[in-house]
């Protein structure tokens, strides 16, 4: 056996679980693992977060019994190791929002509003001492050119400002609890909870505080999948309705969120994970997250960002996606796609 086999046995013995049945999850854009334990009518959840590869569950725990005391459906922690990064969480079950609407798409509205109204109740309460995501939106937004436009780097300066200018006009206010990757495939449905306890909560750990639309509009932006028009309206309507807040200023915060989110994950998740790490199913997530910031670069607020942008991104088409597919992998170890 492998060193971490071994860790991971030796947990498992102390948890009482070393007998179940170990059943591979799929694993996210990180370097986790996880694995579903059965026994008998029983399951459980195993992170198994290595630190030697960088992950630290930490964040995750803090976040867990953060979101669990203000009225969350977060994974209960049934053992932990953290010097070892080891994980034994409750298992919530399978029954994604993405996966439910899916099969029931009547129930779509329905399911994305009471997301947005979580989202509500989450922003009450004092958020949890993480660091300010408002501070790192431009220069996060500017790592596009990184590696989805290494030929602009010379604009990334002018790009992180522009950005920054408009967050600094339209962000103000207090800080809540941002998720940062708020969709439909880290929500679950839990009809036997009550009220927005239904809503099951993952992949958190990388939680911060931020400004309050964030997460809106990750749930309603989503490159994942297709959201239903319905959805989107039935979601923002119930989020308006919960906050009390002002439709127009509501509208012109999620499109600033959505631009910052689009230009971000373009680059420095779903193009570097081809280049960097060779993991090419993410680039079937480029086109709709284009698509998206192309619609929402027309909001008004974003005139000086659309300025800077025109003509310094490409378009993903097919070649743009076949050029990339092609270098997966070959630029492992680099810090962006321009470097030697």
């Amino acid at each position: 056996m492998t060193d971490r086999t071994t860790e991971i046995t030796a947990f498992l013995h102390g948890a009482g679980w070393e007998d179940a049945a170990r059943m591979p999850l799929a694993g996210d854009a990180s370097l986790r693992r996880y694995v579903r334990l059965v026994r008998s009518d029983a399951r459980a959840i195993l992170m198994d977060a290595p630190p030697g590869t960088g992950e630290d569950v930490r964040p995750f725990l803090e976040i867990a019994e953060w979101l669990s005391r203000n009225g969350a459906s977060a994974p209960e922690i049934l053992a932990s190791d953290i010097e070892a990064g080891l994980l034994l969480l409750e298992d919530l079950g399978d029954d994604l929002l993405a996966r439910h609407a899916t099969r029931s798409p009547e129930k779509e509205p329905d399911l994305y509003a009471e997301a947005a109204r979580l989202l509500v109740e989450l922003h009450r309460p004092e958020p949890p001492d993480r660091p300010s995501y408002l501070d790192e939106m431009p220069e996060l937004a500017a790592t596009v050119v990184d590696w989805y436009a290494p030929d602009a780097r010379a604009h990334r300066g002018v790009i992180r400002d522009a950005l920054a200018d408009v967050v600094d006009r339209h962000l103000t206010g207090g800080e809540v609890f941002v998720h940062r990757d708020y969709h439909a495939e880290n929500l679950l449905w839990l009809p036997d909870r009550r009220g927005t306890a239904r809503i099951g909560v993952l992949d958190f750990q990388d939680a911060m505080r931020g400004p309050a639309e964030y997460d809106l509009a990750s749930l309603i932006h989503d490159p994942r999948r297709t959201v239903a028009e319905a959805a989107v309206a039935a979601a923002t309507r119930a989020y308006l309705d919960a906050s009390g807040a002002n439709a127009e200023t509501t509208a012109t915060r999620i499109a600033i969120c959505s631009v910052q989110r689009s230009l971000r994950i373009i680059g420095r998740v779903f193009t570097r994970l081809c280049l960097h790490s060779g993991r090419t199913s993410y680039l079937r997530f480029i086109p709709p997250t284009w698509a998206a910031l192309q619609r929402e670069l027309r909001h008004p607020a974003l005139a000086p960002v659309r300025r800077v942008l025109d003509g310094l991104l490409p378009e993903p088409d097919a070649r743009w996606l076949a050029d990339v597919e092609a270098r997966a992998g070959t630029l492992h170890g680099r810090d962006h796609a321009g470097a030697e």
